[in-house]
């Protein structure tokens, strides 16, 4: 199984599992409907053992989106915010090269640390960048819209 970063694995589902996803999800989904701002107590059972569970309402948010990517057949990771990816492993949830995140940290354009020789860039940071780069993107498409627009190119 693919490791994502601090040991957390990316889950892949079969199709068995994703169509049990789908019908969990669609349970746990209603449930979330019907109140919100409570807990869910469920029970778990596996083999002779059973045991009821009160989970808070985050908890349940979390699983419900869990179950609903996976439900579709898309691999999911539960990583923490707080966690710290190998330069690799950064450029790869960037979509970019190695080389060209490198290049990003050493501009300062992301927050990074050193340890040794390796660089270690925060999760957190990293989403940022992603999110404002991605604004940045959308608001010269705009631009070029409306200048296409105001020229009478026919775009």
């Amino acid at each position: 199984m693919p490791q994502l970063c601090n040991g957390n694995q990316v889950i892949t589902p079969t199709n068995g599992e994703a169509s049990l996803a789908r019908e969990t999800g669609a349970k746990l989904a209603s449930v979330l409907e019907s109140d919100q701002k409570q807990g869910v107590r469920i029970t778990v059972t596996s083999g002779s053992t059973t045991q009821e569970l009160a989970l808070p309402p985050s908890a349940v948010r979390l699983l419900a989106g869990a179950l609903a990517e996976l439900g579709q057949g898309h691999s999911v990771a539960l990583t923490s915010l707080q966690a710290e990816l190998t330069s690799q492993q950064a450029a790869d949830l960037l979509n970019v090269s190695r080389p060209h995140l490198v290049k990003l940290l050493d501009e300062g354009a992301i927050p990074c640390r050193k340890v040794g020789t390796h660089r270690r860039v925060p999760l957190a940071d990293l989403l940022a960048y992603k999110a404002d780069h991605l604004a940045r993107r959308h608001a010269a498409l705009d631009e070029l819209q409306a200048l296409s627009q105001d020229l009478g190119m026919g775009y």
